[in-house]
């Protein structure tokens, strides 16, 4: 009785597609694609420092060269609890065994900035701190969920538009959607490339002392598309109104 139900059940889910494919089939339609995109500038950006006593031939501690990354960094406003945080550090034994010298350690932090003009003045507290191990890891945009919500409904937006002008230019109307496909989101990122300006040349123009290097990111590309299908209103048609 169960097997028969679900045949039953499944015949029956069959027919259905097949009536609302031949209705389908039956209209008047216009299939098009719309497409949108946004360039955004990350405003997380992540830099993993690495801070050895092998780069100072074991004269300054770990525990010093600490100290002093805590200071410069808090001299340009980094929040130390909420912005840098410990990934890993380690101990040479073999250097201890070898050499029975005392053990030299490293240890690596990640640093959060919110802009390439904050990052360039990490770079310049760090280089103050004497830490040259410096790394952009990765870089990431706060709102991507909103913005990928935004550039899906610019998406649909641009599609129907594109179908009223089609439609338009034939002395026909575009109605409403009887069928969309979205084809997801893509994006190009550009914000792993780091531009450098150089500030003496426009310093130079300006008529200033020369400073520090000005950064910037390339923006990311951020880009979805789809693809959608209207009801045609066209003359003499006896469909639905």
């Amino acid at each position: 009785m169960k097997r028969l139900l679900a045949l039953f059940a499944a015949s029956l889910f069959a027919l259905t597609l097949a009536a609302q494919e031949k209705n389908f089939i039956d209209e008047p339609y216009i299939e098009v694609t719309g497409r949108a995109e946004m360039e955004v500038v990350p405003d997380r950006i992540y830099l993993r420092i690495v801070i050895n006593e092998k780069d100072n031939k074991g004269k300054v501690s770990v525990e010093q060269q600490e100290k002093e990354m805590f200071k410069q960094l808090k001299s340009i406003g980094i929040d130390l609890e909420k912005q840098l945080s410990v990934q890993d550090m380690s101990s040479d034994l073999q250097t201890y065994f070898l050499r029975k010298n005392a053990i030299l350690s490293t240890k690596a932090y990640q640093l959060e900035v919110n802009s390439a003009a904050q990052l360039g003045q990490a770079f310049e507290a760090l280089q103050k701190a004497g830490i040259s191990d410096v790394n952009i890891e990765k870089t990431d945009i706060s709102n991507i969920e909103e913005l990928r919500r935004e550039i899906r409904v610019k998406a649909i937006q641009a599609a129907q538009k594109n179908a009223q002008v089609l439609a338009e230019a034939i002395g026909q109307e575009a109605q409403w959607a009887i069928y969309i496909q979205d084809y997801g989101f893509n994006m190009r990122p550009y914000a792993n490339v780091l531009m450098t300006k150089s500030a003496m040349t426009m310093d130079a123009a300006a008529g200033v002392e020369e400073s520090g290097p000005a950064l910037e990111f390339e923006k990311t590309k951020i880009e979805h598309s789809v693809m959608a299908r209207f009801v045609l209103k066209t003359t003499g048609w006896s469909g639905r109104k």
